[in-house]
């Protein structure tokens, strides 16, 4: 209500005339008239010397004159603002993901993200699917990228199923054949990459399901360090497909099928705070670029 006494304080200072005021604004005479005294009576001065002449400024509707331009300005300029974060063509953007999904999923997102919203600002944290739901609750990050962990005050955005494959060294057995059953994987090195991660615990799990035991175990911290074990022959090792892209292209690395043994996806999600409300701007330019480069 205070805004459209502004704009009517406003134009009548402008034009002089409360009819004429009133036509501009698309507002009758009255309703004019009415704005001016509410405001006069909420500031307790009188803004204006009404003669049959027109409305003329008094020295503290002259005082008051550059505030009323000023809060006007800031109000047009607080809607562009907004405008802009809605369109997602300014603002800022905080991300985080899980370490397999900053690695080799985001940099092609935010790749195709960065060609439509040139002008927002983005900010990348990472951390283990637990980590990443914290910094959505806080507010830390607008959107989080990794494994279902269900909250009541999350939103679960499905965005990929990720297959686990068996990858072998070029030049192991098991590649010119293409498939093995797990059994027969009890004579062999198992390699297996960060304990605290689901991909440890899926693959852990579906060798106590079938019931075998790997010959030994090489137990490493990440996903890179697990391939080139696994390049140089030291071992066989359940890997997330999004990480083999490049390895099996050039064929460093043989996928074999497991027979005997139900296929392991791990599925990923985004993550959003249920009373965000609908995904605008910036974050709904993410999620779009998401699933483009997902799929």
């Amino acid at each position: 209500m205070l805004l459209g006494h502004l704009e009517s304080f406003l134009e009548v200072a402008r034009r002089g005339n409360v009819s004429r005021a009133a036509e501009a604004l698309y507002l009758t005479q009255p309703a004019v008239t009415a704005r001016l005294k509410s405001l006069e009576s909420d500031l307790g001065v009188e803004l204006f010397v009404r003669s049959p002449r027109g409305m003329r400024l008094t020295d503290a509707g002259r005082a008051y004159l550059p505030y009323a331009e000023r809060a006007l300005s800031l109000v047009a300029e607080a809607r562009q603002s907004l405008a802009a974060l809605r369109e997602g063509a300014a603002g800022s953007l905080v991300i985080a993901a899980a370490p397999a999904v900053s690695t080799y999923l985001l940099p092609a997102v935010l790749k195709a993200f960065r060609m439509t919203h040139p002008n927002v600002r983005l900010g990348v944290r990472t951390g283990h699917t637990e980590e990443v739901l914290g910094l959505v609750l806080s507010g830390e990050a607008h959107v989080g990228v990794g494994r279902p962990i269900r909250h009541h005050d999350i939103e679960l955005i499905p965005v990929l199923e990720d297959a686990m494959l068996l990858v072998v060294a070029a030049r192991h057995p098991f590649a010119s054949r293409g498939k093995v059953r797990i059994g027969e994987l009890a004579s062999e090195r198992l390699i297996l990459f960060d304990r605290t991660s689901s991909y440890h615990e899926l693959t852990s799990s579906l060798f106590r399901q079938a019931g075998v035991v790997p010959a030994s175990l090489m137990e490493l911290d990440n996903v890179e360090a697990a391939k080139k074990m696994v390049q140089q022959g030291l071992g066989v090792a359940l890997l997330p497909r999004m990480a083999l892209t490049a390895e099996l292209r050039g064929r460093s690395l043989r996928a074999v099928r497991l027979v005997g043994a139900a296929p392991v996806r791990r599925p990923i999600v985004a993550l959003r705070r249920r009373d965000a409300g609908a995904p605008l701007g910036a974050v709904a330019g993410f999620l779009e670029a998401l699933r483009e480069v997902a799929v």
